[in-house]
């Protein structure tokens, strides 16, 4: 078994990193103060083609969703709002594209995304259809050649900037899945959330009254949207796990140094027990919800089945960066608290890691559901 990236993966991922320190890393602060959208870096991931690279060569990409997932990890240690934003706009939007589309759908509009021309969102979560989303309530009908949609979709992330949302609304086949322009007629812009973290992701309520869209615009197969949304889902959760891990890094490292330097009773916090035994969990949280990030990615890439190694990566990471963040703020003491330091910025992003995507309560029945299949 190898686990060491390959040459080209490497390469990646110093790319990123120096993109990273120039681009994103300078700015994050200001963006968690201002909620500024990242559109600027998401172009820049663009011209790199890094917004292709889970997807074929054909399609500008490498077919590495390790390299995803390595990208994922470094933007979410210097900004978790760009990370989710670049994470929603390929594994949800673009994936969901590339999965179900026809060939005129592609290269309509997956091209595009790809090469950051479009960004694009994925509507799925609804008021009354969260956890429970087979409970879809928005409706399509078509009429005269036409789809008609009504409905809401509730905290949708790239909602209200993305240039194509990827929607499922209920048919008389069943649930089915839509491409929706962002100037579809009768596509409106609802509330704007006042979120306790990731405040420079964009994250909308979209409201469909009486929204009309050609009828070629059905995503795959009209009834399937159900068991296509979750075969995305599966793809999302990876990058969500990737996510996590830079978070979690993040806490780890500036904590690191933070108690390296910091003094009390006469001595650097680090030469305390206590401290090294927190930063040494921390560091195990790390390397462990990696490796798990990093399998699922590699049976994806392998054509293999990788529902549950991804809800376990989510699960375990998203809990592990929520240890990480309490734990940084703690070591910092009353300084990671305040908005000086990022700990802060970082114990606020790393909630909803537990909640997007599937609370860790809904990976915990994906992963019972896929052991009972194993039995």
């Amino acid at each position: 078994m190898d686990f060491s990236l390959s040459e080209e993966q490497s390469m990646i991922k110093r790319v990123v990193r120096e993109f990273v320190k120039r681009e994103v890393a300078p700015t994050a602060a200001q963006r968690d103060r201002t909620g500024e959208f990242p559109r600027d870096a998401l172009r820049g991931l663009g011209e790199l083609g890094l917004l292709a690279l889970p997807f074929p060569q054909e399609w500008g990409g490498a077919g590495d969703t390790v390299a995803y997932a390595v990208v994922v990890e470094e933007l979410a240690r210097a900004c978790a709002s760009t990370a989710i934003s670049y994470a929603a706009h390929v594994a949800l939007g673009c994936g969901s594209l590339f999965l179900f589309g026809t060939v005129e759908q592609k290269e309509r509009w997956l091209r595009p995304c790809l090469r950051a021309e479009y960004l694009a969102a994925f509507a799925l979560t609804e008021p009354n259809a969260g956890s429970d989303a087979a409970a879809t309530q928005t409706t399509a009908r078509l009429l005269g050649g036409e789809w008609v949609i009504n409905g809401t979709k509730c905290f949708i992330t790239n909602g209200s900037v993305a240039d194509v949302i990827l929607i499922t609304a209920r048919t008389e086949e069943g649930i089915s899945c839509f491409i929706i322009p962002r100037d579809a007629p009768g596509l409106s812009i609802g509330s704007q959330y006042d979120k306790l973290g990731l405040t420079a992701s964009d994250t909308a309520e979209l409201v469909f009254e009486d929204c009309r869209v050609p009828a070629r615009n059905l995503l795959g197969e009209p009834g399937k949207g159900f068991r296509q949304f979750l075969t995305v889902l599966d793809s999302g959760r990876i990058g969500i796990a990737a996510l996590s891990v830079g978070i979690a890094r993040a806490c780890l490292e500036d904590s690191l140094r933070y108690t390296q330097q910091r003094k009390q009773f006469g001595k650097p916090l680090w030469d305390f027990q206590a401290t090294k035994f927190k930063l040494a969990d921390m560091a195990v949280d790390v390397e462990l919800a990696r490796l798990m990030t990093y399998k699922a990615a590699w049976l994806k890439d392998q054509g293999r089945p990788f529902t549950k190694e991804a809800a376990m990566a989510k699960l375990f990471a998203s809990e592990a960066a929520m240890r990480a963040a309490v734990e940084a703020v703690q070591l910092h003491g009353g300084y990671g608290y305040i908005k000086e330091y990022p700990v802060e910025r970082y114990f606020r992003d790393a909630k909803l890691m537990e909640i997007g995507e599937g609370t860790s309560e809904i990976q915990r029945l994906v992963i019972a559901r896929e052991l009972e299949r194993g039995l």
